[in-house]
């Protein structure tokens, strides 16, 4: 897939879909972007999941905090990923090693790889790659 360019319909259909979201690099601080996305997200009634290694075990916006996707309870739909390009590789790795794959890995703003987003597409699962659902939500689903 070109991920220069994405059609309004293919994001639309991601949003209106999932359901459970894995947010990557959570952070308690409300000024930290991946706050303000995580309340967004629990706002228009997504299930999220934060997830930061150093935070494991605390709350992050009421959201118990998991170390990793595999220790998250239950199937994730979408993983959002708040981390820098080049762990976008290790993030695509540690999803599909889940026994369950998520069907989206959307990676935020300014956020690209398309090698790992290749790899993902080959396993058949959708990838959004410098974008921001919290951008995107109100411009296409209301």
């Amino acid at each position: 897939m070109n991920h220069d360019r994405y059609e309004d319909a293919y994001l639309a259909g991601i949003l209106k879909d999932v359901r459970t979201i894995a947010l990557l690099g959570a952070s308690p601080k409300p000024d930290r972007p991946s706050f303000g996305v995580m309340r967004f997200l629990l706002a228009r009634g997504y299930t999220v999941y934060p997830v930061n290694p150093g935070q494991a075990g605390k709350e992050i916006l009421g959201q118990k905090t998991y170390a990793t996707l595999a220790d998250i309870p239950e199937p994730i739909d979408m993983v959002d990923v708040f981390r820098a390009p080049e762990y976008l590789d290790a993030v695509v790795d540690e999803a599909m090693a889940l026994e369950q794959r998520p069907a989206v890995i959307w990676a935020q703003l300014g956020v690209r790889d398309d090698a790992a987003a290749a790899k993902a597409e080959a396993e058949g699962v959708k990838v959004v790659m410098d974008r921001c659902p919290a951008i995107e939500y109100p411009r296409l689903v209301g």
